[in-house]
């Protein structure tokens, strides 16, 4: 275990800024016990850092940041079922490759993969897949240390309901240190990307939804154009091969990361150029087909810097939610170069999980970090508060603990673990006290 004072801690997305009284880095069970510890006898508040791909506020602390970066690798497999132990600090851009080795791989996967695979159940990292869940579904098991110093297993057998409430847990009950997952064998996908018309596509999206295993869109602000990506499962063998090397390249780092940063640094000096941009952007979206490992397919780079919010609307809403959200675009012609994002996932049974018995639409509005989000993001909520939207919890939202606890049934049970956790608030901060304490 090391520590260092005086350190200034950023999120990826540039909008979180922390000044901790001391960042400690610790790779074994013992030093997060040990930190744990000295945090509750200085009397200081301890928050886990992972990869910083939150846009809240959810680890900036004054107290004790706890890296767990050394806490990384595949600690066991149970090959008859399919389930793996991990170690918390595992990203996943290293776990799902461990996992392939093992021929198995997680369901269901979001589209960036920095993020630890305990920072990534925290907040409720989902995919998209209507007959599939999020990440924190596929959880088994969990494995903490709690206020007291004490280590604590749980499952849906053991301690269950501090397991409910761990899945999605925010980071307010411990620290996770081993993550037990449920994972299926390694599959293929086959996806198919094509720019189509967003009035075309809003038409006919519940069925194209339920038409394929993923479905993902991407609409351009102040256009008529969408990016629409199909994927699918298929068997060994089947379906086109990877995309070559050179495709990839072209499209993931000089199209979508190096030309983009280009173009949004342009649009940062001259916002009145944004709705010309996006209409070229749309236009030359190049139609893909390809079939590859399921997180090569799922995963992709983002080099561009950004801040977001996203809200899971139930199914039905997701129509008039984009309508909505045009004609706001229309009438104020306002600078956003990001398109907006269109994914389904699953109901589940996670208390604090987005989807908690409720098949959800996840809409995501994006604004590029040198740009300022707050119009937008205002306009965004004001429009899903109308539809019982409920915020990812790693993503921009002002949602408290009052509206919250009207959005998810098990919310005070949720309060009640913590309760008997952490009942000195050694794992808070302004904005955890802001979601959770009345």
């Amino acid at each position: 275990m090391s520590g260092a004072t005086g350190t200034t801690w950023r999120n990826w997305g540039g909008n979180v800024v922390a000044h901790p009284a001391l960042v400690t880095d610790v790779a074994t069970v013992e030093g997060v016990i040990g930190a744990v510890t000295a945090a509750g006898e200085r009397g200081l508040t301890l928050r886990v850092a992972g990869t910083g791909h939150s846009f809240t506020p959810l680890v900036a602390t004054d107290g004790v940041l706890l890296r767990i970066d050394g806490l990384r690798g595949v600690l066991g497999v149970d090959r008859e079922r399919m389930r793996v132990r991990v170690a918390a600090g595992t990203p996943l851009h290293q776990l799902n490759p461990a996992l392939q080795a093992l021929g198995l791989a997680l369901p269901n996967l979001g589209d960036i993969d920095r993020q630890t695979i305990s920072g990534a159940i925290a907040t409720g990292t989902h995919g998209t897949g209507v007959r599939l869940q999020g990440i924190a579904a596929a959880v088994c098991g969990l494995t903490m240390v709690t206020a007291d110093g004490s280590v604590l297993r749980c499952s849906a057998e053991e301690s269950p309901e501090v397991f409910q409430a761990a899945r999605v847990g925010l980071g307010a009950l411990g620290v996770v240190v081993e993550v037990e997952l449920q994972c299926v064998p390694s599959f293929r996908l086959h996806a198919r990307e094509s720019g189509e018309s967003f009035s075309e596509t809003l038409v006919g999206i519940h069925e194209l939804a339920d038409a394929h295993d993923h479905l993902d869109m991407h609409w351009f602000p102040h256009t008529d154009r969408a990016l629409v990506k199909r994927n699918d499962r298929v068997g060994p063998g089947k379906g086109p091969g990877p995309l070559p090397a050179w495709r990839a390249r072209l499209d993931d780092d000089l199209l979508a990361n190096r030309l983009f940063e280009g173009v949004n640094r342009v649009l940062t000096r001259v916002p009145a150029a944004t709705q010309r941009v996006n209409r070229v952007s749309a236009n030359v979206l190049g139609a893909r087909e390809f079939a590859d490992d399921s997180w090569k397919v799922f995963c992709s780079s983002r080099e561009v810097r950004f801040v977001e919010s996203e809200y899971a609307v139930p199914r039905a809403s997701v129509v008039p939610v984009l309508e909505e959200l045009r004609a706001w675009f229309e009438r104020s012609s306002e600078p956003v170069p990001f398109p907006v994002e269109v994914r389904f996932v699953g109901a589940d049974d996670v208390w604090l999980s987005t989807a908690y018995e409720r098949e959800n639409a996840y809409v995501a509005v994006h604004q590029y970090h040198r740009m300022d989000p707050r119009r937008l993001f205002a306009v965004f909520e004001a429009i899903v508060a109308e539809h019982e939207g409920r915020p990812h919890w790693g993503k921009v939202h002002t949602l408290g603990a009052e509206r919250l606890r009207g959005l998810y049934p098990r919310f005070d049970d949720y309060r009640a673990v913590r309760d008997r956790l952490d009942p000195t608030r050694l794992f808070t901060n302004a904005h955890v006290a802001h979601l959770l304490d009345d």
